[in-house]
């Protein structure tokens, strides 16, 4: 969606994790990016152009094109015309050095030099190198001059060594890419954010919960973020990854997360409740764990609490809550109409449960969305990033409203 159509230039550089850029740029073109890929002489070491030039239908450019241009044709200043964004991965601590320096020899570096595009860089080396002073003033230095630089995974590298050094995963690669394309509607908002199932302990070893997967919180979480949201996700046991990119607060039980939420809520611009946090928990937690052969045992429940009823205690009229209704069948609209005002929300998105395709566990949703104003809108059936990027955009219409 942010990429459709979007001009990327990719930059392949001599470290062992080159081979991975070829996977990275599949990613980009499933986005529907348009992408070019230079090489340095390093890189050629490791991966044939041919194989990028097979994945991107388009020429792959090398320092002989850098030191033999045909007809007038400039590679290092077209590229730089060409690109919209340009991503470095791998970048090696050679490269970074002669980037500081502004040494244009190669036609990796005189190309970045002579755009003016953002420029995403993702260095992979061994640790020692990673963290050796030469390297760590070079980082400093490009990102005084505004490149984002994305900090190496840590891990088993290569040469055997264990520590940071490793190339991001590609997913987290193009997110940043993503984060530097899309608009900023949401710019110095701080936005909370609840994700996933709670669990209310029945002894030592059981609980209750529910299917909830996280999977709707971290979509919003991650396309706030895209949109400049400082995001904070306070999230239950969840079932899908969580994206590095994003500050989380872990909890358990519906009365943690209430402690949680309430005491972020006072400093926050936009909360969020998509979690499904368990209406019942057990009076009384068993000691140790229940035996099998207890026959007709009874576990008397009692309420959990109601975040959003204490959420619209202390709200201020310059903040904005959103909840979530997860219900079944006819009566959807009509509890999420119910909810909407006896929480006091400014938003409310309702879906059907019921439905296999709407449900928990899954990567798709179809939601309504009602507002305080009295506007209804239907979003239809569509992947979760997606569903989460239009709710955020009626919430940004909230916002300038």
């Amino acid at each position: 969606m942010i990429l459709t159509n979007k001009r990327i230039l990719l930059g392949v550089t001599g470290g062992v994790a080159a081979y991975k850029a070829a996977s990275l740029l599949r990613s980009l073109q499933k986005k529907g990016a348009i992408c070019r890929v230079v090489m340095t002489e390093g890189a050629e070491a490791f991966i044939s152009p041919l194989t990028f030039e097979a994945l991107s239908q388009e020429k792959v450019f090398t320092q002989k094109d850098f030191l033999n241009p045909q007809g007038g044709f400039i590679p290092h200043t077209e590229l730089a015309r060409f690109a919209e964004a340009i991503v470095v991965a791998p970048a090696t601590a050679s490269f970074l050095a002669s980037l500081a320096a502004g040494d244009a020899k190669s036609i990796l570096v005189a190309t970045i030099l002579a755009s003016k595009a953002p420029v995403i860089i993702c260095p992979a080396m061994n640790v020692n190198m990673w963290e050796h002073p030469a390297v760590q003033e070079n980082i400093t230095r490009l990102r005084r001059w505004g490149y984002e630089i994305l900090a190496p995974d840590e891990g088993a590298l290569a040469c055997g060594d264990i520590g940071p050094g490793r190339l991001p995963d590609e997913e987290v690669i193009t997110a940043y890419l993503e984060h530097l394309l899309a608009p900023k509607d949401l710019a110095g908002k701080k936005i909370l954010i609840t994700a996933g199932p709670t669990r209310e302990p029945i002894d030592a070893v059981r609980y209750l919960s529910n299917r909830s997967s996280g999977r709707m919180g971290l979509a919003l979480a991650r396309a706030a973020w895209l949109r400049g949201g400082e995001i904070t996700v306070v999230h239950g046991p969840i079932t899908v990854p969580l994206p590095p990119y994003l500050k989380a607060i872990p909890v358990e039980t519906a009365k943690e997360m209430l402690e949680a939420v309430m005491d972020r809520f006072p400093e926050t611009d936009i909360l969020v409740m998509a979690a499904a946090v368990a209406d019942y928990r057990p009076k009384e937690i068993f000691p140790g764990k229940i035996k099998k052969s207890s026959q007709n045992t009874l576990i008397e429940l009692e309420p959990t609490e109601d975040i959003l009823l204490a959420v619209a205690q202390v709200k201020r009229v310059d903040q904005i809550v959103i909840g979530f209704a997860a219900e079944e069948g006819a009566k959807l609209l009509e509890e999420a109409r119910r909810k909407l005002k006896v929480k006091k929300l400014d938003l409310i998105v309702a879906n059907d449960i019921s439905r296999p395709e709407t449900g928990f566990e899954i990567d798709t949703n179809e939601v309504w969305l009602i507002s305080s104003t009295g506007k209804e809108e239907k979003i239809p059936l569509a992947p979760k990033d997606q569903v989460a990027w239009q709710i955020w955009d009626c919430i940004v219409e909230l916002l300038g409203g």
